[in-house]
């Protein structure tokens, strides 16, 4: 009878806490709270972005929601990986269509971040935000000598000479170096051309900064890859003004961040299961290598 008690009341405390979690909003009550009127959305981008996953669900929601009149972009970010950070981009230019977007830029807001940036109808900096780094880069690891230390051989059997380039056990051929160097060249050529497109500069002028060097903010006006030196308010303020929005704007902060237990579970789930290091395989990248 004892076990059969002391269930019950297990069961009984876990339904009173859910309740009781239900009842003060702790469960699935979001960090704004439940605002109603014209909202202007923060959408924050931090650190290295190599997934664009809760980037995208932030934007369907603002889109979804007709309560949000105009977006600010905070970018705090070095970069990250090309293709996330251009589904950011393609995605935020459609949002455009719908309202307007201001970005801000924080500490840094380069290569990736500032690709993400040029989406925007208006970039607001500080004078001291490190942005720019317009370029690619892709690093490859070497253990050819590690290896020849420990005396070890390695084969490997592949379907085409190109199959294991960039591989660690070795040397790249000459070949190879071309191969991917031709394939950085295209995916930096990619980045220059938004860079044109977006901020209203030729070719000509983008080619002469887009070796991969960093700015500051009070430099990269002058080279017109931002408009105006602005706080994160300032953005705020501005995105609300060409929303429309009267009065002090009620701002939504995106992406969401929920205390529910399926949150619990994942935070757990990362935190015991290890991730490989991004820069332990190959990828290109729109990052940032000097900070």
């Amino acid at each position: 009878m004892k076990k059969v008690f002391y269930i019950f009341l297990i069961f009984f405390l876990i339904g009173m806490a859910f309740i009781i979690g239900l009842g003060t909003g702790f469960i699935f009550k979001d960090e704004d709270g439940f605002t109603t009127g014209d909202k202007v959305a923060l959408l924050s981008i931090e650190g290295v972005i190599l997934d664009s996953k809760i980037y995208l669900e932030s934007i369907t929601s603002i889109k979804k929601d007709k309560n949000i009149k105009a977006l600010v972009l905070r970018i705090n970010s070095p970069g990250g990986a090309v293709g996330p950070s251009q589904e950011i981009y393609s995605e935020i230019l459609k949002l455009r269509e719908v309202m307007p977007v201001i970005a801000s830029l924080g500490s840094v807001a380069a290569s990736g971040g500032y690709y993400i940036a040029c989406s925007a109808d208006k970039i607001l900096t500080n004078p001291g935000t490190i942005t720019g780094s317009i370029g690619v880069i892709a690093q490859f690891v070497n253990y050819k000598e590690l290896l020849k230390w420990a005396k070890m051989d390695v084969e490997v059997l592949k379907s085409g000479k190109f199959k294991d380039s960039g591989s660690p056990l070795r040397d790249l051929t000459p070949e190879e170096r071309a191969y991917l160097q031709s394939t950085i060249d295209n995916v930096h050529a990619q980045f220059k051309r938004a860079v044109s497109e977006t901020r209203g500069l030729t070719p000509k002028e983008v080619d002469k900064i887009a070796d991969g060097r960093i700015f500051t903010g009070e430099q990269a006006i002058n080279l017109k890859l931002v408009d105006e030196i602005g706080t994160m308010n300032d953005a705020i303020e501005a995105a609300a003004a060409l929303g429309n929005i009267e009065g002090e704007p009620n701002v939504t902060h995106y992406p969401k961040k929920k205390t529910r237990l399926i949150d619990v579970l994942s935070i757990l789930e990362t935190s015991v299961i290890p991730k490989i290091p991004f820069n332990s395989r190959f990828g290109l990248y729109y990052l940032v290598n000097t900070i």
